[in-house]
């Protein structure tokens, strides 16, 4: 059966599951000290690349990310294997962008040259907070004092990309060590700073702590306070949020996110990795890595047209600028008014949501805080029940 034909411009998601040791928050699909299975899983990937690479007729692809896990931990000639079978598979446009997480301590210059030589142009390190204590509570293996080396290393290798991801609303976490990190991630004059408000999962080591009473988050007015800081403070140095939780200099906005966030196809690699084929078919690698091993075929998922509409509607309302009312017309043959109409209005009159001039539905500051809370009113009945 021929494969669905994709948008014009697919995305591509290569995950690298490998950690040193899992993070205290952390419930990704990412496995702890199994450093031996690296060689297996890189012959895995690659093969992967290469037979679904023929079969969508090696299509051209415009943004690149590897993520994980720690994609730093493979060592620099599996990695280099990795990105020449994705060239290998896959048209990538010359001015693709191509990024990369790292954990600023797991990073040599020799790893760095590597992404280099492979046309890797955009670098994301994992770094969370400039506060040590903040740092072990989290289960990071790292100080600032290693971010700080990641930085000058990465700019002398040649990356004139940078995002520097940080965490708000931490346990212990008060807003003056906020702004504490944000002055330091901003000494470091990073392109890109995504600011991630900490999401407590069920299952965690942070999640059983705090259920114990050994931790507190902060309060809803404290958190708020960050965040806001977080928008003044970048936007001061020149870095627009243009994304709830993502911030940018001019002309440097993560195309890769940008493209899901859009609803775009995008292509996954790897165990656990997510495909979006088509507008509506969703295929799911095995999260499993030795399921993944064995050759176990992607989960497929049909969606149907009203969860389509929703998920569009979701996905843009992170952007800062909203959902384009004419984009989801053109997609979809039916206006946003005639499908989410009633919901629009509740949201606008209870101030949380907006139409713009140029044609937008956004949410306003105050819908930023309770994002989710808007969102209920927009979901299909059958999500709900």
């Amino acid at each position: 059966m021929a494969a669905p034909a994709l948008s014009a411009e697919p995305g591509l998601y290569i995950h690298i599951p490998f950690c040193a040791r899992k993070c205290a928050y952390c419930d990704f699909p990412c496995f702890e000290g199994r450093m031996g299975l690296r060689e297996p899983y890189v012959r895995a990937l690659i093969s992967e690349l290469e037979r679904r690479g023929r079969e969508w007729g090696h299509p051209q692809i415009h943004t690149v990310f590897i993520g994980g896990g720690t994609p730093s931990l493979l060592q620099p000639e599996q990695m280099a294997r990795v990105l020449g079978a994705l060239r290998g598979a896959f048209a990538l446009k010359r001015d693709a962008e191509i990024s990369c997480e790292a954990n600023p301590g797991a990073l040599t210059r020799r790893f760095l040259d590597t992404l280099r030589e492979g046309g890797v142009n955009r670098l994301s390190l994992g770094a969370q907070s400039a506060d040590g204590g903040l740092l072990r509570l989290l289960g990071r293996q790292h100080g600032w004092p290693q971010v700080e080396q990641a930085v000058r290393l990465a700019r002398s290798c040649g990356f004139d990309n940078l995002n520097i991801d940080l965490m708000l609303g931490l346990p212990g976490q008060t807003p003056a060590l906020w702004r504490e990190t944000l002055q330091a991630a901003l000494a470091l004059s990073p392109e890109h700073l995504s600011c991630y408000g900490l999401i407590v999962e069920e299952g965690t080591p942070l999640r059983q702590r705090l259920d114990a009473g050994e931790l507190r988050l902060p309060d809803e007015d404290e958190e708020r306070l960050m965040y806001d800081e977080a928008i003044g403070r970048l936007s001061r140095a020149g870095l627009e949020q243009y994304e709830i939780s993502n911030f940018a200099r001019p002309g440097r906005a993560c195309r890769h996110n940008l493209n899901c966030w859009l609803r775009e196809d995008y292509l996954g690699f790897g165990s656990a990795a997510h495909t979006l084929q088509g507008g509506d078919t969703r295929l799911s690698n095995p999260s499993d890595i030795g399921a993944y091993l064995r050759g176990e075929a992607p989960a497929r998922q049909t969606i149907g047209q009203r969860e389509r509409m929703f998920e569009s509607v979701m996905l843009g309302l992170r952007l800062r600028q909203g959902l384009s009312l004419a984009r989801f017309e053109r997609t979809y043959a039916q206006s946003f008014e005639s499908v989410f109409g009633g919901a629009a209005r509740r949201s606008v009159q209870n101030g949380l949501s907006e139409y713009t001039r140029d044609g937008f539905f956004r949410l306003t500051r105050a819908g930023m805080d309770v994002m989710n809370s808007v969102l209920l009113d927009f979901m299909p009945e059958d999500s709900l029940s």
